[in-house]
């Protein structure tokens, strides 16, 4: 099967607009959880979140499009038949709202499967290919699709664009299930109270490895293992013992023909509530035991992203291998038990050529993904 390369790479967060300003936000340990003025929180049980200013319009627009073309314009040179596979919980969800208000009318963005067509036309492609909304795993299983399809021959190239936008909807929504955290959020940490959402996403180009010579100084990326397993244990809650984590781990590393210890660092969900945490915790040690190995949660800097999470962890994931260093994680201090094998507010250099990015979400559903930097 062929090689999948990561081509390009673009990310809008509450702390960068493009991927390198994001990555050294988090390399200055900068957060952009803040009191959010958007809608009223009063009766919600939380005040904090992490918005994208930039996207607020006067347009009676969805605030999803406007965050849709932040990142779209950083792309250049997409290969017209290229195919579209875009990742979303909500889509333009907001458009409830304003049409509650008067303010626009719904129209067919608020539905999460319109959204690939609108990004095919916005950069004229020739094919719109298909949305994935798996919860909080959505951009990670929109990945593995992608590298799957490339791997496979069924295409050459893939655009893989996820985002979510915060709206009052949304925000109520995780209110409801005692899920927001009155406080910015501490992933990872003994006296965590839950997350805090954010607003952003990413876009990834996949592209068939032609096996040319990268005369490029930067090195290249690869996808080069994946897994997908759920746990089907809850609507909303994890399974307490991660089995479903675990075997998406272990499919991945298994499909890239890896054992633990080739880990160089991972980006884990740590989304900050306490049950995912202990999961993510309990999963980490049952495949990585006694081995000693970096691991991050960028949701302390830039919240909750949703549908975006995985594909701006991914991308992000290009620049850390590149580097070769693993950014701390915002708001951890003292750790719950067994996170301080994995977690540090530091960033930490490493020297292994492999990263390992997971998500999980509701329904139990997770995904990983590992990246290899270098020619294979």
């Amino acid at each position: 099967m062929r090689k999948v390369l990561i081509k390009q790479a673009a990310v809008t967060t509450s702390i960068g607009s493009d991927l390198n300003s994001t990555f050294h936000s988090l390399l200055d340990h900068k957060s952009g959880i803040k009191q959010l003025d958007r809608f009223e929180t009063k009766n919600y049980r939380s005040k904090y979140a992490a918005l994208l200013k930039s996207i607020e319009t006067p347009e009676s627009r969805s605030l999803f499009l406007n965050l849709t073309d932040l990142i779209l314009k950083q792309l250049k040179d997409i290969p017209d038949d290229c195919m579209v596979i875009s990742a979303t919980t909500k889509a333009g969800i907001d458009l409830f709202e304003k049409n509650e208000k008067n303010i626009s009318s719904i129209n067919k963005y608020i539905l999460p499967s319109n959204i690939a067509q609108y990004v095919a036309d916005k950069l004229n492609l020739k094919n719109s290919g298909m949305n994935i909304s798996s919860a909080c795993a959505s951009s990670t299983i929109a990945i593995i699709k992608g590298a799957q399809m490339i791997m496979n021959n069924r295409a050459d190239s893939v655009l893989v664009f996820c985002a979510d936008i915060i709206s009052e909807f949304v925000f109520s929504g995780f209110s409801s299930l005692n899920a927001l955290s009155d406080l910015p959020t501490q992933p990872f940490d003994i006296n965590r109270k839950g997350l805090n959402l954010g607003e952003g996403g990413a876009a990834l180009l996949l592209m068939a490895d032609d096996g040319k010579k990268n005369n490029s100084s930067d090195p290249e990326i690869f996808v080069e293992g994946f897994g997908i397993a759920s746990d089907a244990t809850h609507i909303t809650a994890p399974a307490r013992d991660g089995r479903g984590l675990i075997l998406a781990i272990e499919k991945a590393l298994k499909s890239a023909k890896l054992t633990p210890d080739q880990i160089g660092a991972i980006n884990m969900h740590g989304t900050g509530t306490i049950y995912n945490d202990l999961m993510e915790i309990k999963a980490f040690s049952h495949i990585f035991k006694d081995i000693n190995i970096p691991g991050n949660s960028i949701k302390g800097s830039i919240g909750h992203t949703l549908g975006g999470a995985g594909g701006i962890e991914a991308a992000l994931g290009t620049m850390i291998l590149k580097e070769k260093i693993l950014p701390g994680t915002h708001g951890f201090s003292i750790p719950e038990k067994g996170a301080e094998n994995f977690i540090s507010s530091k960033n930490i250099n490493f020297k292994n050529d492999y990263f390992l990015s997971s998500n999980s979400g509701f329904g139990g559903t997770n995904a990983a993904l590992i990246l290899k930097k270098g020619n294979c």
